[in-house]
C-alpha cells in the first residue's frame, strides 16, 4: 500500500479505530483467563488505551507505534493513569523491538495494513522472535467476509492470514468477529490467536 503518514493521521484526529475504550475481544481474552497476566507487548498502540488497560489488569506492558504523535498522546494519557506502561516509537518491520521475551503480544489492526505477503510474513516472524516459549499473539485483522463497504479497515482473507503466520507460529484459533470502531456500519474482522511453535510447520501431505 502507499506509505501512509501516520503522524499526519494523528494530527488530523481522524481516528475511527480510537474509541477510547479497550478492545472488547482483548478484554474477553484476559477476563476469561485465556491470556494470563505477564509481560505484554502491544504493536500499533495508538493513543494507548489497550496498553493502559492491560497494565491495570496486572500486565507489565511495553507498547510501540510508528507515529511519534500517537506515542506522545499515549504518554500523556499514561500520566493520568494508574497503570505503568513504557511507550516507544518503532516500526515493527525495520526497527529493533523492545527487549523480550513477552508472554503476550497484541495488535489491533496492524497486520492487515500490509498489502504485500512478504511484509505480512515478516510481521509474523518479528512477533515470533519477541514471544516467550509459551507466549501468545492475538491479532485483530480486517476480514474479506461481509458485504462490500467503502469504509473501515483493509480486508484480508483467512488464507492470507494463515500464509503469513503458519511458517513462524502455530494458529490456535481464527474466529470471525466485528471491529469495535467509530464507523458508518459494521466491519467484519478475524481474531487470530497464535503461539510460539514447539516444532516447525510440516509440509502439506501429498498423496502419490
Amino acid at each position: 500500500m502507499p506509505q501512509r503518514d501516520w503522524n499526519e493521521t494523528y494530527a488530523s484526529d481522524d481516528l475511527p479505530w480510537d474509541t477510547g475504550r479497550p478492545d472488547p475481544h482483548l478484554v474477553e481474552l484476559v477476563t476469561s483467563g485465556e491470556v494470563p497476566a505477564g509481560r505484554a507487548l502491544e504493536i500499533g498502540c495508538g493513543t494507548g488505551t489497550n496498553a493502559l488497560w492491560l497494565a491495570s489488569r496486572g500486565f507489565e506492558v511495553v507498547a510501540v507505534d510508528v507515529a511519534p504523535r500517537a506515542v506522545e498522546r499515549a504518554r500523556a494519557k499514561a500520566a493520568d493513569s494508574k497503570g505503568e506502561v513504557g511507550f516507544e516509537v518503532a516500526n515493527v518491520l525495520t526497527d529493533p523491538l523492545p527487549a523480550g521475551p513477552f508472554d503476550f503480544v497484541f495488535d489491533r489492526g496492524c497486520l492487515h495494513l500490509f498489502d504485500e505477503a512478504a511484509e505480512r510474513a515478516r510481521f509474523a516472524a518479528r512477533v515470533a522472535e519477541a514471544l516467550s516459549p509459551k507466549g501468545l499473539w492475538a491479532s485483530l485483522v480486517g476480514s474479506t467476509e461481509g458485504p462490500a463497504r467503502d469504509y473501515g479497515p483493509p480486508r484480508r482473507s483467512a488464507r492470507e492470514i494463515a500464509t503469513a503466520i503458519e511458517p513462524s507460529l502455530e494458529i490456535l484459533e481464527l474466529k470471525a468477529v466485528q471491529f469495535d470502531a467509530k464507523l458508518p456500519g459494521p466491519a467484519a474482522a478475524w481474531l487470530c490467536l497464535s503461539r510460539r511453535r514447539a516444532v516447525p510447520a510440516q509440509p502439506s501431505t501429498r498423496r502419490d
